[in-house]
């Protein structure tokens, strides 16, 4: 009896923790959310990337010539022009919008009303005066229901299309998802219906060889090519604004050099260095990891893309652009892949919850007819809440310290004048952690040795080495386009 009494008591203080986690749960836990799986808040929903839609082409590609012979070929049926019994009314400039056949082998097909032609080759019906319905080459259609997706929105450089048909069994799913208190109040929010974005623009076709416009050249009047090594360690390596690297070379070195010298040595370097950073063949691992970072230009926000090769750590891949949208996205990973032939096994492309990096991935699996197609793990948030961003915070955290290593010397600038500058500094500072800068988890030694490198014993003399490196990188890259050409 004691027993029974005992197990009842147990079971009571059990039921009461219990409540009280539901009640936890119910308080700080918004539970209407946990109905989207990759997501906990419904703003991720509107970005989200859906599978590419249907493509119905109506593009006839055959002439009249052609069907004439193929009937004669397949059925034994000869295609005569037209029979009339009285006078030709249609007109001789007429000829059929689908095969262009000539007005011989047309007639008006809704008799005294004239307003309707029918091709005798193809059994096309068409206005006359209207050949819209010719002009369609193809047709987006919805891969879930077959229903033909509507032109909604225009941005920057894609068209929105969305699938409108409240039957689809994709806006079905979706819908039964949504808690049923928001869908009067706070349905908007949620991504509903089938969406697909065509881009206007090739991304593909963009060179991603960049290069700072004004600067200055190599012939030196007043200083010499040490003086410019100098520069570049005290700016560069050190992170020094452009005055203080004037400053410290007239405290230290009895250099007398302007601040706008400075910069001009830094743009010539940079335009040197670019072609071999960005042409280096890194060996790289079958896992990238990328992330977005924001900067200042003239007050304005900026931002730059990094990826970075989770084995090695180098910096394979990075852009600058004045906004986040797909476009530089997509240039940054056509860097990152310049070298790539095909994936490696087993590839991971690991990236936080923005919706550039699904969207571009779907652009390179367009554009390479399915060579390179690569599923983009998302970890979203700063918090483990799912076995994904347990298993993945770790390559996240990685490019998350590179961004914070980039602002540390990024900090002293107060941001950059325009673009052009902005470029010179992300392509020496790139060329100095991928070649020069020692490394913690590497030992303390360099992420890619260079064997010219090795018996240079200061930095300066380095950066000149590295210089001369991305004049024999642009010359080699000047040779291949003139052969090509």
């Amino acid at each position: 009896m004691d027993i029974i009494m005992y197990l009842i008591q147990l079971i009571q203080y059990q039921y009461k923790i219990i409540g009280q986690l539901l009640n936890f749960i119910c308080k700080y836990i918004p539970l209407k959310q946990w109905s989207f799986d990759d997501s906990h808040s419904p703003k991720y929903q509107k970005f989200k990337i859906d599978q590419l839609p249907k493509i119905i082409s109506y593009k006839q590609e055959w002439d009249w010539k052609d069907l004439i012979s193929y009937y004669q070929k397949r059925y034994h049926k000869t295609i005569r022009p037209v029979f009339r019994h009285g006078e030709c009314n249609v007109s001789e400039d007429y000829r059929c919008f689908s095969c262009n056949a000539p007005f011989q082998y047309l007639m008006w097909n809704d008799g005294k009303k004239q307003s309707q032609l029918l091709c005798k080759v193809c059994q096309s019906r068409f206005q006359p005066s209207s050949e819209s319905r010719f002009n369609k080459t193809h047709v987006l259609k919805c891969p879930h229901c077959n229903h033909t997706l509507v032109h909604k929105k225009d941005r920057k450089h894609f068209i929105i299309h969305k699938c409108v048909n409240k039957k689809c069994p994709y806006y079905l799913h979706n819908l039964r998802k949504v808690d049923k208190t928001d869908l009067t109040s706070d349905k908007y929010k949620y991504k509903l219906h089938y969406i697909y974005r065509e881009f206007q623009i090739d991304f593909f076709k963009m060179d991603i060889n960049s290069l700072p416009k004004n600067a200055s050249s190599l012939s030196f009047s007043k200083f010499d090519q040490n003086v410019m090594g100098l520069c570049l360690s005290y700016k560069v390596n050190l992170g020094l604004s452009l005055r203080k690297t004037s400053q410290a070379l007239n405290d230290i070195h009895g250099i007398k050099i302007s601040h706008q010298q400075v910069a001009n040595y830094l743009k010539t370097a940079a335009v040197c260095v670019k072609p071999f950073v960005d042409n280096y063949n890194y060996e790289i691992g079958n896992v990238f990891t990328a992330d977005e970072t924001y900067i200042k230009i003239r007050g304005i926000k900026g931002y730059i893309w990094f990826i970075m090769d989770a084995a090695k750590r180098s910096i394979i891949g990075y852009q600058i652009s004045d906004n986040r949208g797909v476009g530089p996205c997509i240039m940054s990973m056509r860097m990152a892949f310049k070298h790539l032939k095909e994936l490696p096994e087993k590839f991971k492309f690991i990236a936080d919850g923005y919706s550039a990096y699904p969207l571009a991935a779907q652009q390179f699996f367009i554009k390479s007819k399915g060579k390179m197609k690569f599923d983009i793990t998302q970890v979203i948030g700063l918090t483990n809440d799912d076995e994904v961003s347990k298993e993945y915070r770790p390559y996240k955290q990685m490019i998350e310290r590179l961004n914070r290593t980039y602002k540390a010397s990024y900090r002293p600038t107060n941001g950059f004048h325009n673009i052009d500058g902005a470029n010179y500094d992300l392509a020496l500072w790139v060329a100095y952690y991928n070649f020069l800068r020692p490394h913690k988890h590497n030992k303390y030694h360099v992420l890619n040795e260079v064997d010219a490198l090795k018996n240079i014993s200061n930095m300066p003399g380095k950066w000149q080495l590295l210089i001369y490196l991305g004049q024999q990188s642009i010359k080699k890259i000047q040779a291949e386009r003139f052969n090509c050409s």
